[in-house]
């Protein structure tokens, strides 16, 4: 092992550090990757589970809207009232199909006391004013029946939003906003309502079944950990080869200045060409030119 003595060395010991360290990194990195996997698919379950799951009325799953688990996201339930058309806002900067616009949302009065909040749909933002939804559909008059999906309430955001309209779906903003109590811990998604009316928004994309890349991402976070480590280990190899080789130069040298061959005016990189050439032959691994060199030498030393 003396010939990879040098690896003991601060220099070498310093990189040997630098690629722990990456590699430390890379696996946090590479970890990260799977836990963001892991939550894709918990959301590909939640869809798969309930989205298209036979509707349940909305008072067997009325705890469920006031304190939603994860796990409840996009049940499907039907309940009866009438929507509180007085009190709609519209949710800003909400994305459809590669465009941003509005969500239409409105209090639903159930049948029996609670006041849910109803997304009815997609709007598409005004041609010639943005701050404007294209237009703006009238709910179902009367006593109806919705068909929704359960989506927990969304969290604060810090930005504002103007008059009658929400920076985001967060229901105790919305409370306050109306000065009633509603359910404030999920939202309907509207999926049905019964009578339908004439004009309605657009109907929000279904949840795309899609874990994204992050399984081959954390792969290769663990590939380029792994890959410092053979870097160093190549570096060492070479080095460890290159000071063979002035090794077998020097010898060479002192060999011909013992002879009383003068070597003034060879250059280094004929010395260490030689070198190599010598080293081939010494392992066995001799090219043809070797052998053919080999001979010549060999004729020029007998005669």
């Amino acid at each position: 092992m003396t010939r990879y003595r040098f690896l003991l060395s601060p220099t070498w010991l310093g990189w040997l550090a630098v690629c722990v360290g990456f590699a430390v990194a890379c696996v946090f990195l590479g970890q990260w990757q799977l836990d963001r996997r892991e939550q894709a698919m918990q959301d590909i379950n939640r869809v798969v589970s309930n989205y298209d799951e036979e509707p349940t009325p909305y008072a067997e799953v009325r705890e469920t809207f006031h304190q939603p688990h994860a796990d409840d996201e996009w049940t499907v339930t039907t309940m009866r009232g009438q929507y509180l058309s007085e009190d709609v806002r519209l949710v800003r900067n909400r994305g459809h199909s590669g465009a941003v616009g509005y969500e239409q949302v409105m209090p639903f009065q159930i049948d029996g006391g609670d006041v849910v909040v109803i997304s009815r749909g997609w709007l598409p933002t005004d041609s010639t004013d943005a701050s404007l939804p294209a237009y703006m559909p009238e709910p179902p008059r009367g006593e109806i029946e919705l068909t929704v999906r359960l989506k927990p309430a969304e969290p604060e955001i810090d930005r504002g939003a103007p008059e009658g309209q929400l920076a985001s779906l967060d229901l105790v903003d919305y409370e306050q906003q109306l000065g009633r109590e509603i359910v404030t811990g999920a939202y309907g998604l509207m999926a049905e309502e019964d009578p339908a009316p004439a004009e309605q928004p657009r109907p929000l994309a279904r949840p795309q079944l899609d874990e994204g890349p992050h399984l081959s991402y954390s792969m290769q976070w663990y590939a380029f950990g792994l890959l410092g480590f053979i870097g160093w280990g190549y570096a060492a190899r070479l080095t460890a080869r290159n000071r063979d080789l002035d090794l077998i130069a020097e010898e060479e040298g002192g060999r011909e200045r013992a002879a009383g061959v003068a070597s003034a005016g060879v250059s280094k990189q004929d010395r260490l060409r030689e070198a190599r050439r010598i080293r081939r032959l010494r392992a066995g691994r001799a090219s043809d030119e070797d052998v053919e060199d080999a001979w010549v030498e060999e004729r020029l030393g007998s005669r």
